[in-house]
């Protein structure tokens, strides 16, 4: 069995990361994997492919801001890309994100349509049903048509011409009849969300999203609890995300929190600070983005509590990690993130927005919180262990689904 993976990255980001994964399990298991990626640093391994030129995507971005249109440029890289495809002569392509002007994303898909090659495709967000959102957050446009978009300077942005009604038709057109094709969410709320979309006569099957058990796993934290001059009597609060602070991350809502029990024997740590918060408090440890994966299990395993407080999330791998290093999470209701809770681990939720109800449901985490028993961190590291997402993609593979 041949398998070509196409995302954005390679290794890198949540996709990128759940790409490489798919590859060197495929290979390790006799079967053969290519990637075929975007954007980042050239990986120089047997077939990994960067086809995505770099002037290219920069002009891409710069089409998009000025034409309205993203996904319709990158010529010479989307040639590349179905170049390196009829010379691997996969048994199927794996696809999973197509933004982030790497590619045009009609003859990719009109090729894979046209010769009838079997084609998984991962969505772990909004973009491919909607005219241009990758996150649409309460607008429901995408159920019968976009335009008139209220978030066209949003990403992908464009700061002049709305055409998300045309980029909306032209992807339901790109997607009828394309029978050969088996569309794959990280959560049953993506899938359920999707099936209210122009795709809604497709199959769909759900994927959770794995990650590396053999390092996110409960540690001794200790001399870190030291190192950051936590008190053995404190208890520690942990956030985090690519850009914490962004109104999407709502990283200000922990800040409000933190800044409501700055009497309270408590240390609220947030990953994922760029540049400088507005202001600072004595409770809070600001941290920016931290690359080391031990590390950051480490400071999950620190936490007594993780919070989580995005506008949306398909299934955060962070709620993954947090409860694979013992700790619960409290997060607003939103997307699937209640999805990620492992049962009896003592998470919490509330509705999004209500930071007073937060603030209560983290007090009363806090209180009454012992500490997680080694049985339920085992059972999500059980649950979400990278292992049991390749199987369950190899599983998918040898199906046979078309209609």
């Amino acid at each position: 069995m041949k398998v070509l993976l196409i995302d954005v990255n390679c290794k890198q980001s949540s996709t990128g990361k759940i790409v490489y994964d798919l590859y060197t399990g495929i290979n390790n298991d006799g079967d053969e994997a290519a990637v075929c990626y975007g954007r980042g640093v050239k990986i120089k391994e047997k077939n990994i492919f960067k086809f995505g030129l770099n002037f290219e995507t920069l002009t891409h971005a710069i089409l998009t801001r000025i034409t309205g249109y993203t996904g319709y440029f990158s010529f010479f890289s989307t040639m590349r890309l179905l170049n390196y495809i009829k010379k691997f002569k996969p048994d199927i392509v794996h696809i999973h994100e197509l933004h982030a002007y790497f590619v045009n994303i009609r003859p990719l898909i009109n090729y894979l349509k046209n010769n009838n090659i079997k084609t998984v495709f991962s969505m772990h967000c909004d973009f491919m049903y909607t005219g241009k959102c990758g996150c649409a957050l309460n607008c429901e446009k995408w159920k019968n048509g976009c335009g008139n978009c209220s978030n066209i300077k949003e990403y992908p942005s464009t700061l002049f011409f709305d055409k998300t009604a045309k980029m909306y038709k032209d992807k339901r057109d790109l997607f009828d009849g394309w029978d050969n094709l088996l569309i794959v969410s990280a959560s049953k709320w993506l899938k359920e969300r999707a099936k209210q979309s122009f795709l809604h006569d497709k199959m769909f099957e759900v994927v959770h999203n794995g990650i590396d058990t053999d390092i996110f796993y409960p540690r001794e934290v200790k001399l870190l609890r030291r190192e950051l001059g936590i008190a053995d009597d404190e208890k520690v609060v942990l956030s985090l995300a690519p850009n914490l602070m962004s109104e999407n991350k709502g990283g200000r809502h922990v800040l409000k929190i933190a800044q409501t029990l700055h009497s309270e024997k408590i240390k609220f740590i947030l990953i994922g600070i760029e540049g400088k918060l507005d202001f600072s408090l004595p409770n809070v440890i600001a941290l920016g983005k931290i690359k080391d994966k031990d590390l950051l299990a480490q400071y999950y395993s620190l936490a007594d509590t993780f919070i989580i407080c995005s506008k949306q999330e398909t299934f955060p791998t962070t709620c993954l990690e947090a409860q694979c290093c013992g700790t619960p999470i409290l997060g607003f209701d939103v997307g699937g993130v209640r999805e990620t809770a492992i049962e009896n681990m003592g998470n919490s939720f509330v509705p999004y927005g209500n930071v007073e109800q937060l603030e209560k449901s983290l007090e009363s985490m806090l209180q009454l919180k012992p500490k997680i028993s080694k049985t339920l961190s085992e059972k999500a590291r059980s649950k979400y262990s990278k292992g049991v997402m390749i199987e369950n993609y190899k599983r998918l593979y040898k199906r046979e689904w078309k209609k």
